[in-house]
Parts: C-alpha cells; sequence; structure tokens
C-alpha cells in the first residue's frame, strides 16, 4: 500500500489502503498557555483506531504526538506550567512557540523547517524536521521522524527536564506520545527484557505500549524505536494515570548546545493492530533496522 500525502494552509494528512493514518496540524489555533506547535492527532492504525488523545483535562497541552522541549534556558516549549526547584509547578511568563515555516514534500516524505521563539518574542532555534510513512505492511506502519535543532543564539542552550531541576522520575522532554483515555493500565515493554513503569527513567534500543480500545473489541501497540546515535536516551513512560512514552534525550543530565550548534535526533513509530507479544516485537525490530 502506498501512503498518499497531501496538504493546505493547515494540515498535511497520511492515508493508506484507504484510511487516513495521522493528521498532521502544522499551523494549530492553540492557546498560547499550551505552547502552540505542530502536532499529529488523529494517529490512527491500518485497522482505523485512534491511537492518540488530544487536549486530555489533566494536560491540555498534550496533543497526540509532538516534538517539544520542557526547559530550554529557562523556557517552556512544552506548554503548560513549569517546574520550579523547591516550588514546584509554576505558572510563568515563559512558554514559547514553535511555528512551521515551509513544507517540502517528496512522495511518502516530508521536510519542514520551524522556528521556535521564547514567549518574549526571541527567535532562539531553527528546526529542520524530516518525517515519513514507511513499511507498510498488512497490521502495520511506520513513522519515520528525524529533527535538527541549531541554536541561533550567542550563548549556548541548555536543555533540561523536571528531573533536571529536582523533580524525581519526570524527566519528559523531547518526541512525546499520549495515549487515548482507553489505554491507562495498558501493557508496557522493552528491549531486553524490562517490563513496566519500573521502565521510568531507563535506557533501551525500544519500548512498546500495548492498550485496549474502547466501543470495538480491539488493542493497538505502538513501539518506540530509539536512534543508537541519539544522545542519551532515556524513557519516560506511564501507563497509569495516563498513558505517555518519550524517549527523553535530557532525562537525568541536562544538554548543552553551542552558539552555531546542532543537535539530531531521530525516532521510529511503529503503529500495529493487536497486542503484539515480545516475540512479535522483537521480531519486528530484528527485521527492520536502522
Amino acid at each position: 500500500m502506498e501512503p498518499v500525502i497531501e496538504y493546505d494552509d493547515e494540515v498535511l494528512t497520511a492515508r493508506a489502503g484507504g484510511v487516513e493514518l495521522f493528521r498532521y496540524v502544522h499551523r494549530p489555533s492553540t492557546p498560547a498557555f499550551e505552547g502552540p506547535k505542530p502536532y499529529l492527532h488523529p494517529v490512527r492504525t491500518l485497522a482505523g483506531d485512534v491511537v492518540t488523545a488530544f487536549r486530555p483535562h489533566d494536560h491540555r497541552w498534550h496533543k497526540g504526538v509532538q516534538m517539544t522541549a520542557t526547559d530550554v534556558s529557562g523556557e517552556n516549549f512544552w506548554g503548560g506550567v513549569t517546574y520550579v526547584r523547591d516550588q514546584g509547578y509554576v505558572a510563568l511568563p515563559n512558554v514559547g512557540t514553535m511555528r512551521h515555516e515551509e513544507f517540502a514534500v517528496d512522495g511518502a516524505r516530508v521536510g519542514e523547517v520551524l522556528s521556535w521563539f521564547t514567549e518574549a518574542g526571541e527567535h532562539w532555534i531553527t528546526e529542520r524536521r524530516a518525517f515519513a510513512v514507511r513499511d507498510v505492511l498488512e497490521g502495520s506502519w511506520t513513522l519515520e521522524f528525524a529533527t535538527s535543532l541549531t541554536n541561533l543564539r550567542a550563548q549556548p542552550l541548555v536543555f533540561g527536564s523536571p528531573t533536571t531541576n529536582g523533580r524525581e522520575l519526570a524527566g519528559y522532554t523531547g518526541f512525546f506520545w499520549r495515549g487515548p483515555r482507553s489505554f491507562t493500565g495498558g501493557e508496557v515493554l522493552a528491549a531486553g527484557g524490562g517490563a513496566g513503569q519500573e521502565l521510568m527513567g531507563s535506557a533501551a534500543a525500544w519500548l512498546a505500549f500495548v492498550g485496549q480500545h474502547d466501543e470495538v473489541d480491539r488493542a493497538s501497540t505502538l513501539v518506540f524505536i530509539d536512534h543508537p546515535e541519539n544522545p542519551g536516551t532515556h524513557w519516560f513512560v506511564r501507563s497509569t494515570p495516563f498513558a505517555a512514552v518519550n524517549p527523553s534525550f535530557a532525562f537525568h543530565d541536562t544538554v548543552e548546545l553551542g552558539p552555531g550548534e546542532t543537535m539530531n535526533l531521530r525516532y521510529r513509530l511503529v503503529v500495529g493492530d493487536g497486542a503484539w507479544t515480545r516475540e512479535q516485537i522483537e521480531s519486528y525490530v530484528e527485521e527492520h533496522p536502522w
């Protein structure tokens, strides 16, 4: 099944086999406090089941699948409140915006340029993003996602997370997925035999989430695959009180990006029909190497 990409001034869509795989909203009407940025939602399996959540009541800045950052030299591109050491979460005038500039579409591959602006209007980062629909098979398809972040400031940028600011086991930043409410309590598996929320803050080549859908008698599996050249990936993962996965690049330690320097990150997200076993996941990853 060959994927088809179409886009207009606000939304890019990907379809395959008669199914809309995702909508990529690149010019969203997002409230400023929620950190306006492009997002993928809804994301669907080939069976047509939605595997993302949008503006859940507990974290309205969670929108499907997003590339974002919680702490960039004190600025918050994640949206919502900011974790401040010895104070907890605080609403601050530091919520930035990631603005779409242009697309270059070649078949099932999409190139995009974005600009990261602070709430004060300073242009700190140019992002060159590339994503593609690939490996559309019977029962699964894959989103390949790559990004290059370039520091435009005359000073270093320091990327951190709530954990680097003092909150234990909350090192979320970067490529982030929020699952549907029905996925709460779903099964978490990872490379090396790991399982469950005990994987929070650990390193692994891949991590999978198996969730159940309301209304239909089906499950879905999402497999997040880290690229071996990504720096310092540790997994943020929850199945309760909600479903979320994030291969964080600054979970335990901050990452400094000097003036003019670029940080490159690559991930794959496999969206599968049904509840995959560990053996199925391991076989898939082995058969589809980087």
